[in-house]
């Protein structure tokens, strides 16, 4: 007999690229057709004849297509296809063309709308089906907020699937539960033909932590001592992880069970309180603190969320005001029908808090977290401190230097056991009134002070007085031994841990680099892997990536320090005296076979040197930026919108100085070139008039001849004939001029003519 061909492998999902959308997508696309039918079939079988074959080897999987909430949305390899809709009927197309059509309304509240006509548009073509489709939405326990327990005397009692009649939806949540009524009913007419479910979602959380992103996105970050809880914090709080939610959704489409209405929910039943405790302990400061209901809308902080504005709906402005609604939630509730009826290998059922670590490191890995560890060794004078503080600012990182691990060790320490006394005036309030109001502050001490467990402050003021004592017998200085313990602890904080940290030239031995980086064992197991030459475990946690040193001679350092003015020597160790003898000590340590850098040479981090004498650069911003070539992009957050801003306000600052500067350049030009004409037109002037003169001169000196030959042979002459024309008075006295001169010129010889 010819094999079934695989049922319903093409499946339609709205918003492929949501951050619901996405997860089920990246899921279905790789989850074979009929597995959870085979599965079940497995499982009646027992263990009865050969062993089961695994679907997901000669299977089919399958194909994921689907619209985007925004078209210009990239890494959507798992679908087959993404349409850019322009109109319902090309829509329509598209749905018609699937055996499954999916629809998930718990992000965007535009879309109940379209869901809805979808179903009803699909509903309307039900007779030229030729096989059935199925239509799931994917809708959200909201619709049940408001639903009251139905047992007074059990008002423990959680609502199960059968419940779903008597459901009570949340005010701003009715949108959803009058879809979910209408595609209930779409799907009765005929089963056969065409099939409807409703899928009522927990608070989705893993990957990207869809609702709970904000608190995971503000423990990371660590700009918070304690991360807020609003309200009292003790409502329950019904959560699904977002890969569950998919497993949930392959059952229904392919078991199509007879019950529509399915409850796609863990079997947690956390409250508020303990999923941010457990949050903040997991990845943050590991304190929470309560914020009034009132105040949470107000919260800066919360403000950083993406504000998604919902046009389609009157009853939010913006998403803030939904992940309140959502966070505020009370419901007790079982998915009693999908735990009896369907097959189910769930990856968090017992939910977010059990399965934490698992949660987190899904985190990081989806939103691309990755903590980036550097260590920095060099000499004194090398610019270590400098380099070390300019990567943090680039990377986000935090700088770790044993002076300021030690001063901050003293701090938190002198905090703990500054809190001892107040508990006790607390306690003791006076009677009435005064009483009540005493016993409320001594319950919020008391809880406080559970949420700060590992804060044993009688081990804090023993550890703090031996820190004291310890500087004191050592004129001031820290023993090997707290400084290994501080650092150790200082590597090992969360902020560390999360976003990583530059390690500012300590260990400076292979001997404080094994006891910064070992793993705590067994001292038997660690000399067995001695004596075997084997290096002993280090702590993957805190063990640097990437580590530079800082390469100079002795006399490029020590000309350094002395063009050091006497207000940057001064509080350091760049004194003469004690830069010379720090100089001293890291040549001898670094001259042996067994360096610091052999410890990590050991441990294939191999260390990168960086000659900073090559660049000539007083700052090491040459050293910072070879640095950063070699490490590559950052492993954070981008820019906070504050950062944004920031920039934002420096850039326009920068243009402006830079548009006023080339205009200062351009009128200083523009005078310049002024002046320049004026002095050219000036020397012009002066060469003209010299010509003059020279001309002149030279018309003067060549009429001198003339002048004297005048002087000799023609004014006697000429003075002869004018006396001559007044004695006679000729009628023309021109005419008798000109012959007296032309007869008695001495320079005619009348004789020879």
């Amino acid at each position: 007999m010819e094999e079934e061909a695989p049922r319903g492998r093409r499946i339609f999902l709205n918003h492929l690229d949501s951050y619901c959308g996405r997860s089920i997508g990246k899921y279905l696309s790789t989850s074979v057709v009929g597995a959870t039918l085979e599965s079940a079939e497995d499982e009646e079988e027992g263990e009865e004849n050969e062993p089961a074959v695994d679907p997901t080897s000669t299977g089919e999987t399958y194909e994921i297509v689907g619209t985007l909430s925004n078209p210009e949305s990239a890494d959507l390899q798992f679908a087959k296809e993404t349409y850019a809709v322009s109109s319902r009927e090309e829509l329509l197309s598209h749905l018609l063309e699937c055996e499954i059509v999916l629809y998930n309304i718990t992000e965007d509240v535009s879309q109940i709308e379209e869901a809805t006509w979808a179903a009803s548009a699909l509903h309307k073509e039900i007779e030229t089906f030729a096989k059935q489709k199925l239509f799931i939405l994917i809708s959200t326990i909201m619709t049940w907020a408001n639903t009251k327990p139905f047992d007074p005397e059990n008002p423990e009692a959680p609502f199960i699937e059968e419940d779903f009649r008597k459901r009570r939806s949340h005010p701003a949540f009715v949108d959803h539960l009058n879809a979910e009524k209408h595609i209930a009913k779409l799907g009765k007419t005929n089963k056969k033909k065409f099939s409807t479910y409703v899928v009522a979602s927990g608070h989705q959380y893993g990957a990207e932590e869809g609702l709970f992103h904000y608190f995971f996105k503000m423990c990371w970050l660590g700009e918070t001592p304690a991360i807020p809880v609003f309200g009292d914090g003790k409502n329950i709080i019904p959560t699904i992880h977002v890969r569950d939610l998919a497993i949930v959704l392959q059952n229904v489409a392919e078991l199509k069970p007879a019950f529509q209405y399915i409850l796609g929910v863990d079997s947690s039943m956390h409250t508020l309180r303990e999923l941010i405790k457990c949050i903040s302990k997991n990845i943050g400061p590991g304190k929470i603190e309560k914020v009034p209901k009132e105040n949470a809308f107000l919260s800066k902080e919360l403000t950083v969320s993406d504000l998604l504005s919902f046009i389609s709906s009157g009853k939010y402005l913006n998403l803030k005001q939904m992940q309140l609604d959502m966070l505020f939630v009370n419901l007790r509730m079982e998915s009693l029908y999908l735990k009896e009826n369907f097959n189910i290998n769930w990856f968090a059922e017992t939910g977010l808090i059990d399965n934490i670590a698992q949660v987190v490191l899904e985190y990081k890995q989806a939103r691309g977290l990755l903590p980036l560890k550097v260590y920095i060794h060099g000499p004194p004078g090398s610019g270590k401190s400098t380099i070390a503080k300019e990567l943090c600012k680039h990377y986000k990182l935090h700088y770790v230097s044993t002076n300021d691990a030690i001063s901050e060790k003293i701090a938190d320490l002198e905090q703990i056991v500054a809190k001892e006394p107040v508990r006790v005036e607390s306690e003791v309030e006076g009677e009435g009134e005064g009483e009540r109001e005493g016993e409320g502050e001594g319950e919020r001490v008391v809880e406080e002070e559970e949420e700060e467990e590992g804060e044993n402050i009688e081990e804090a003021k023993d550890f703090l007085d031996a820190i004291k004592e310890n500087m004191q017998q050592n004129k001031g200085k820290l023993g090997d031994e707290y400084i290994l313990k501080i650092m150790k602890d200082k590597l090992m904080s969360m902020p560390c841990r999360n976003q990583g940290y530059v390690l500012d030239g300590f260990p400076e031995t292979y001997e404080e680099a094994m006891e910064l980086f070992r793993v705590e064992e067994d001292e038997g197991e660690e000399e067995e892997e001695q004596a075997a030459g084997k290096m002993p475990k280090f702590n993957q946690i805190i063990i640097p990536e990437f580590i530079f040193s800082l390469m100079a001679s002795d006399e490029f350092l020590i000309n350094r320090i002395i063009q050091l003015s006497e207000s940057e020597v001064a509080g350091t160790q760049y004194t003469e005296e004690q830069f010379l003898e720090a100089l001293k000590h890291f040549r001898k340590i670094n001259a042996d076979d067994v360096t610091v850098l052999n410890y990590f040479d050991e441990l294939e981090i191999h260390p990168q040197f960086v000659d900073v004498a090559v660049y000539e650069d007083f700052e090491n911003r040459l050293a910072v930026s070879k640095i950063i070539k070699e490490v590559g992009e950052p492993r954070n957050y981008g820019l906070t919108d504050e950062e944004k801003e920031v920039l934002q306000r420096q850039a326009a600052e920068e243009q402006l100085a830079k548009e006023a500067k080339e205009k200062a350049e351009q009128e200083r030009k523009e005078d310049k070139e002024r002046e320049e004409r004026k002095e050219r037109w000036e020397e012009w002037i002066k060469q003209q008039e010299e010509v003059k003169k020279q001309e002149q001169e030279l018309l003067e000196a060549q009429s001198i001849p003339l002048r004297n030959y005048l002087m000799k042979n023609v004014m006697p002459t000429l003075m002869q004939g004018i006396n001559e024309c007044c004695r006679i008075r000729p009628d023309d006295p021109v005419n008798f001029l000109a012959e007296y001169l032309f007869k008695n010129s001495p320079d005619i010889d009348w004789n020879k003519r």
